[in-house]
């Protein structure tokens, strides 16, 4: 299935793209600009696919869709953990 495999790709590409954003976020070990509710959705949204992607028989998108939701969760725990970090710190 050629639309499997090309929304497969973009899905890896995320997932790829987004381990850009846990690197930056690790080094610099603060969150600005970003409101948790927009990436908690995008996540939400994630899970479903990975529920939706194995009814359809899409299993390339589910594969790019487990790193994308995986990396996003690894994202989301840290912009919770550097959050809570700088409001202990900084009162």
């Amino acid at each position: 299935m050629t639309p499997d495999i090309i929304n497969g790709i973009f899905e890896l590409c995320g997932g790829f793209v987004l381990a850009l954003n846990v690197r930056r976020l690790h080094l610099d070990k603060a969150v600005k600009g970003v409101d948790w509710r927009y990436i908690t959705f995008f996540a939400a949204w994630g899970l479903w696919n990975l529920f939706y992607y194995p009814h359809l028989g899409q299993w390339m998108s589910f594969i790019g869709g487990a790193l994308l939701v995986g990396v996003n969760a690894i994202w989301l725990g840290q912009v919770f953990y550097y959050t809570r970090s700088w409001r202990v710190n900084n009162g």
